[in-house]
């Protein structure tokens, strides 16, 4: 089956291999090594809302849950449409920087891309100024699937669609009964280790000195 964007798949596989050695090897660590950026955010933002309102804590936990959430219904969603990978399907393609994935590795949507989608949304709601650095993040992660051969780009701005949506609704649902459960584990009767995972407000209700 031929795309309306394998052209634009062939363009942009073909730049790639006129790309420096450097810059190909760039991409093909950060395809994967963007997944690690994403789960570090995850952990700064979760320690720092520690400080923080109960409800800003609960978002801040929720967000790596949505995210698995998104994921989960894109590996469902490629069991569902079964779409060939473009490194095995687009004639005339030129070979990918990155291996092929195997058959039964479905191209559609890309789980990297709903990932990075879904990481970049939830992190800008449990921190607002994060979406500077999220948004650019997701997009340079999605591009780099199409630039070492493995996805189409319908496949990664589905993903990225995709996965902002879900997460999103996933964190929007659950913010109310999360932050209940937040406010409990918060309290003195809790263990000592829950309350240090979840630290206290200041008795004033005022943020702790950063």
């Amino acid at each position: 089956m031929d795309f309306e964007d394998a052209g634009l798949y062939r363009n942009i596989t073909d730049f790639a291999r006129g790309t420096p050695t450097w810059v190909q090897h760039t991409a093909e660590i950060w395809t994967e090594a963007g997944l690690l950026l994403f789960g570090a955010l995850f952990l700064t933002t979760w320690w720092r809302a520690r400080r923080e309102t109960t409800r800003a804590f609960a978002i801040a936990a929720l967000a790596p849950l949505a995210t698995a959430v998104a994921y989960v219904g894109s590996e469902l969603l490629k069991s569902v449409v079964t779409q060939e990978r473009p490194c095995r399907a687009v004639p005339g393609a030129t070979t990918s920087l990155a291996a092929c994935p195997p058959p039964g590795d479905w191209s559609f949507p890309s789980n990297h891309a709903t990932i990075a989608g879904a990481a970049a949304v939830t992190l800008a709601l449990a921190r607002h100024t994060l979406l500077w650095l999220t948004a650019p993040l997701a997009l340079l992660m999605a591009f780099s699937r199409v630039f070492v051969g493995v996805h189409y780009p319908h496949d990664v701005a589905a993903g990225l669609a995709f996965g902002a949506l879900v997460a999103v609704a996933a964190v929007r649902l659950a913010t109310r009964p999360a932050t209940r459960l937040a406010q409990a584990m918060r309290t003195a009767s809790a263990p000592a280790f829950v309350r240090w995972l979840t630290a206290r407000p200041d008795p004033t209700g005022a943020r702790r000195p950063r």
